[in-house]
């Protein structure tokens, strides 16, 4: 353990020089993914890197003839086209592994055996040792798991899954971008959370002993996992930049990062066997769909009119929720921008204002506009400092700070933890800080001058 946590305190350090990189280029729009119709997913072995310095066996689907990754690419469709997903099965044969998919919330899904062998399981046709394609047409827009058909208690452990993501009729000219069809889903920034864990126990075993030890040995149906993760990564894993090199089987990162006032639309994904309690600081968000259904009572109803705000999204197996997430900065007490009566932080807050009553140029909310911090902040030598922490309670300024300390927030921004709540699951084998943690970034989008 000690060790562990040596090495896990480096790599926090080490997270700052990625921190900056990934910072650069401010809020993005759009999930990472494979754009389809079409994909090639092949099942491969690999291995996932562990901030504590642990390296886990993984069986996992990759593009084609890349690697393998942790979860399966996300695969990004247009509600109406048809699907093609080919599976090509290329786990080692010592473990005699089938493999096949199946499609939560897809209806009419086909199957045909592409190559080599296929037999018919009690899902879904599978790949024995050659391929199978499966087409589907993408009928309804929303949030969708793709994951083993074919022992799904130890397939999906070992990774095999991923998210699909339908677009609305119409989605390249929408602007601002919408997750439905309904305005009321419109959004400024999207994310994926793909929640899942891992007992590495059972991926030792397959690896060391073959899928007949792990089964000998009952730890499926009593698995405790060790590891949980955000997009295939551990804390503080998950804030660095996607595609980083040092991670080439766990592409996708997870840093949501917004500006005061933008809609965030929250893709969360279920995709392991446990549920996760997913908290996110800084404000409620708006539930609008589950499972790819949007929460409306009826057709001709108000949309989303069943939608509710939640402080904790109750993540289930094999669920999807969408959720919208606005942090406007309402009553937080003062002017988050600065005393307007400093010349460095001259600015105006209205008369134009939006619903929430914030400016439409700064996003400031008015009715905290000019109020002052409501406490003194003691002098630095009295403060132990957090990477995040600008040198300035306010957004967008940057200030003197002792040799070594902050360096992750650049942009002087808001930082919260987004994280499980489940106290356990945000750490790396019992290693604090780690897991299913992140941060989200509120920048500004209005910098003083002085």
């Amino acid at each position: 353990m000690p060790r562990r946590n040596k090495i896990a305190r480096a790599r926090i350090f080490a997270l700052a020089a990625a921190a900056l990189l990934a910072a650069a280029g401010g809020a993005h729009a759009d999930v990472p993914g494979l754009s389809g119709p079409s994909f090639v997913l092949t099942a491969k072995a690999d291995r996932v890197s562990t901030p504590d310095g642990n390296s886990i066996y993984f069986w996992g689907f990759a593009n084609g003839s890349e690697r393998a990754q942790y979860p399966g690419p996300t695969l990004i469709v247009n509600q109406g086209e048809t699907v093609s997903v080919t599976v090509v099965n290329e786990l080692p044969a010592r473990f005699g592994q089938r493999v096949s998919l199946t499609f939560p919330g897809q209806s009419g899904v086909a199957a045909t055996c592409t190559a080599g062998s296929c037999v018919q399981g009690p899902i879904a046709l599978e790949a024995v040792d050659g391929s199978v394609t499966y087409t589907f047409t993408a009928l309804r827009p929303g949030t969708f798991l793709y994951q083993s058909a074919s022992r799904p208690d130890l397939q999906v452990e070992m990774g095999l899954s991923g998210a699909l993501i339908v677009r609305p009729s119409g989605f390249a000219s929408m602007s601002p971008k919408q997750a439905y069809t309904q305005p009321e889903s419109a959004y400024d920034q999207e994310y994926l959370f793909f929640l899942s864990e891992m007992d590495s126990l059972i991926h030792d075993l397959v690896e060391q002993r073959g899928v007949e030890a792990v089964d000998r040995s009952g730890r499926l149906a009593n698995y405790f996992p060790n590891y949980w993760f955000l997009n295939g990564r551990n804390a503080p894993d998950t804030m660095a930049e996607a595609y980083v090199g040092r991670l080439p089987t766990q592409p996708y990162n997870c840093l949501p990062r917004t500006h005061p006032g933008d809609r965030v639309l929250m893709r969360v994904v279920g995709g392991g066997h446990d549920m996760h309690p997913f908290h996110h600081h800084g404000n409620h968000a708006r539930i609008i769909a589950v499972d790819g259904q949007p929460l409306q009572s009826a057709p001709a109803a108000p949309a989303f009119d069943l939608s509710h705000e939640v402080f904790t999204i109750q993540s289930l197996p094999g669920q999807t929720v969408d959720a919208l997430f606005r942090w406007t900065g309402k009553d937080i007490g003062w002017d988050i921008y600065g005393d307007p009566a400093d010349p460095a932080f001259a600015h105006s807050c209205g008369p134009a204002v939006d619903a929430e009553g914030l400016d439409l140029t700064t996003r400031e909310y008015c009715n905290d506009h000019g109020k002052k911090l409501p406490v003194t902040l003691p002098e630095q030598f009295s403060l132990t400092f957090g990477g995040f922490w600008s040198g300035s309670p306010y957004l967008g300024t940057l200030a003197l700070l002792p040799p070594g300390q902050g360096g992750l927030n650049p942009n002087a921004g808001y930082t919260y933890m987004w994280h499980s709540h489940t106290e356990k699951e945000i750490t790396n084998f019992d290693v604090f800080p780690g897991g299913m943690m992140t941060m989200l970034i509120v920048e500004p989008l209005y910098v003083p001058i002085p």
